[in-house]
């Protein structure tokens, strides 16, 4: 490990205790900060009513200041009730649709995150997935804190333990054979992050309105390397928030993940054009291994910064 990475991770990892929440509300409130959250959420009934409500019974509701101004659930065409039991745990709940509609949405979670940015208004954007369980609302105030308390920083994300099953520590399999190898091949400065993939980060929106968002499951990755590049690394952190509880992909999805991840590294590396980006899978039929080929995700969205609807909301 590089000498500069040993150095962060002693200056730039901590834990959400290291900042109680009476602290960060008289710096929020010291500072006029605002504080979005965002819920991207897909066919996720049954876990995002109850991150909606641990947010605002213990974030927003009943302290001085709110830490969190504004709860939304951006739902990208789900077939449940998704929206209905965010709205009614007392989330806001946009349609991915609805958000820049003159752009037809593409498919992916990247997406989601980036038409996010022309629906929220907070300085402070911090993203959760809505597939988790036995939620804490140290998630968010744990990652949100350096923001509040070091104007240096401005990414952070979370670190936690990820079992699969009732094993500790083997979740995050695409984490460990795709993403953790490629950074500490090609971007050795950022082998620190413990979870590089997780879907749980707080950032400035100064910096998120600069980057090019990947539209699918390369976006956290993405969005890491291009931060480190704009921002350079002593503006990163990690905050330990505990156990992260989730739904796990089987290992076909994890295969399509991994691909998605790679062309995203890939594209980083060199703005080079894949020949054939795409990704050939087997499933055994009656009559044997039959292939199924699914596109790689290869598009992604510019800068939200450059979007002119963007910059007019900003100017009015």
């Amino acid at each position: 490990m590089l000498e500069e990475v040993e150095r962060w991770l002693a200056d730039r990892s901590w834990s959400a205790a290291d900042r109680p929440l009476d602290q960060l509300l008289d710096r929020k409130r010291a500072a006029g900060t605002t504080v979005s959250v965002v819920l991207p959420a897909l066919d996720e009934e049954a876990t995002v009513g109850a991150i909606v409500e641990v947010v605002r019974r213990e974030l927003i509701e009943g302290l001085p200041v709110p830490l969190v101004d504004e709860l939304v659930v951006v739902d990208s065409g789900s077939a449940d009730r998704t929206a209905e039991v965010a709205a009614k745990a007392g989330a806001r709940v946009v349609h991915r649709d609805e958000i820049l509609p003159r752009l037809p949405a593409l498919p992916g979670k990247g997406e989601v995150l980036w038409r996010s940015l022309l629906a929220t208004h907070g300085d402070i954007v911090c993203f959760v997935d809505a597939d988790l369980r036995d939620f804490s609302a140290a998630f968010v105030s744990g990652i949100v804190g350096p923001l509040l308390t070091d104007p240096d920083v401005h990414f952070v994300k979370a670190m936690y333990d990820r079992p699969l099953g009732d094993t500790p520590g083997q979740g995050g399999r695409v984490t460990e054979l795709v993403a953790r190898p490629l950074l500490n091949l090609h971007w050795p400065q950022l082998a620190g992050f413990v979870q590089p993939l997780g879907g749980e980060y707080a950032v400035r929106r100064s910096l998120l309105e600069r980057l090019p968002f990947p539209v699918g499951y390369g976006v956290e990755l993405g969005l890491l390397v291009d931060a480190l590049h704009t921002v350079g690394l002593d503006a990163l952190a990690q905050v330990d928030v505990g156990v992260r509880l989730h739904r796990h992909q089987d290992g076909q999805a994890l295969g399509r993940m991994a691909a998605a991840i790679y062309r995203t590294a890939q594209v980083r590396l060199s703005r080079g054009h894949l020949v054939r980006p795409e990704l050939t899978q087997f499933e055994r039929g009656p009559e044997g291994f039959v292939p199924r080929t699914y596109p790689v995700d290869t598009e992604e969205r510019p800068p939200m910064a450059g979007i002119e609807e963007y910059a007019l909301r900003r100017a009015a």
